[in-house]
């Protein structure tokens, strides 16, 4: 969504911190061994840990890093095995959220998801609870200087891309899912550096918040997505510039 976009871009703004690089490192670690687990070792033959790799090497993780993740989920070496869950529930005025993650653990994150919707006025509910509101779409983000307008037409959209956005400093190009990797490989192609490319998950409708409601909302995202077995969150609410820009000086951004 739109609100939670420009509230990234406004934290990335203030600087990345060391928990924030870790936290990131986390998560591409469990998907490098999620994807190596359930389709091999070799990226070549394996879209999932290719991509898993593309995503890595744009966060400059180090290639031991990479090798060893590959290596934990093929079985080469012991690691704790990640199993892929999906929590859905409800916020202020009515939002929606889809929240994606990789646990050894499954009742202890759920137990702990569930206290976070609590926590910032939410409620975690079952399965459809939120999915109903969301596409399963292809998502590949580039940054704003790696292509034009004009290269993402002829390229992306060339490619079989649905659309696309510009998100701030980012674009984000969205695709059926079968058409994610040609679309991908189109943009590489072309020499058009691809930040990442995954299946995701993007609102039907976006519902306008404001107010404290749109504070709690950003809250409940940021919360979320902290939690050390959360991959990505996904939420159907948008906030407009003004009260992006009333939130971020209030909070110092």
């Amino acid at each position: 969504m739109s609100g939670h976009s420009k509230w990234a871009t406004i934290k990335r703004k203030k600087g990345a911190t060391d928990a924030a690089r870790g936290k990131v490192f986390t998560r591409l670690t469990r998907e490098i061994v999620t994807a190596a687990r359930l389709g091999g070792g070799d990226p070549d033959g394996n879209p999932r840990l290719r991509k898993a790799i593309l995503a890595a090497r744009a966060q400059q993780m180090p290639n031991e890093n990479i090798k060893r993740a590959i290596q934990r989920g093929t079985g080469e070496i012991e690691g704790a095995a990640f199993e892929e869950v999906l929590y859905e529930g409800t916020g202020p005025s009515g939002t929606l959220y889809l929240v994606e993650g990789m646990t050894d653990n499954r009742n202890r994150t759920a137990a702990e998801i569930r206290k976070v919707f609590e926590k910032h006025n939410g409620q975690m509910g079952g399965s459809g609870t939120a999915g109903w509101a969301f596409d399963r779409l292809g998502l590949i983000t580039l940054d704003r200087n790696a292509a034009t307008e004009e290269q993402l037409m002829e390229t992306a959209v060339g490619a079989g891309a649905d659309d696309y956005r510009d998100e701030g400093d980012v674009w984000t190009v969205y695709t059926q899912p079968n058409d994610l990797d040609k679309v991908t490989a189109a943009l590489e192609s072309a020499n058009i550096v691809v930040q990442s490319s995954k299946i995701g998950f993007v609102p039907k409708a976006r519902k306008p918040v404001s107010g404290r409601d749109a504070e709690v909302c950003l809250n409940l995202v940021d919360a979320l997505d902290d939690h050390d077995d959360v991959q990505n969150v996904y939420a159907d609410f948008d906030i407009s510039d003004e009260e992006m820009q009333r939130i971020a000086a209030q909070s110092g951004a």
